[in-house]
C-alpha cells in the first residue's frame, strides 16, 4: 500500500511543521527563530539565584571575619568622632 506524497506547503501556513513557532515568533518579537526552549528562562533564573546566594555567603564570611570587622568598626568610630 502506497501513500500519496504530501502537498508542498509554504512556510508559516497552518499545515507546515513550524507554523506554531512562526506564529509565536511574530507575536513575541523578543523571541528569535529557533527559541523554542520555553523552560530555559526558569533554568537561567535558578542559576542566577544560586550564584547570588553563593556571593552572599562569601560576603557574609568575609564581613564576619575579625580583621574586616575591626576595620569597619574603626571606620565607623572615625566617622562618628568627626561629627
Amino acid at each position: 500500500m502506497t501513500h500519496p506524497a504530501p502537498a508542498p506547503t509554504s512556510p508559516g501556513t497552518a499545515t507546515s511543521p513550524g507554523a506554531v513557532e512562526d506564529a509565536l515568533d511574530q507575536q513575541h518579537p523578543d523571541r528569535g527563530p529557533g527559541r523554542g526552549d520555553a523552560g530555559m528562562a526558569t533554568a537561567e533564573y535558578a542559576i542566577a539565584t544560586l550564584a547570588a546566594c553563593g556571593f552572599a555567603a562569601l560576603l557574609l564570611a568575609v564581613l564576619s571575619s575579625g580583621e574586616v570587622r575591626g576595620m569597619l568598626l574603626g571606620l565607623v568610630q572615625r566617622a562618628l568622632s568627626l561629627v
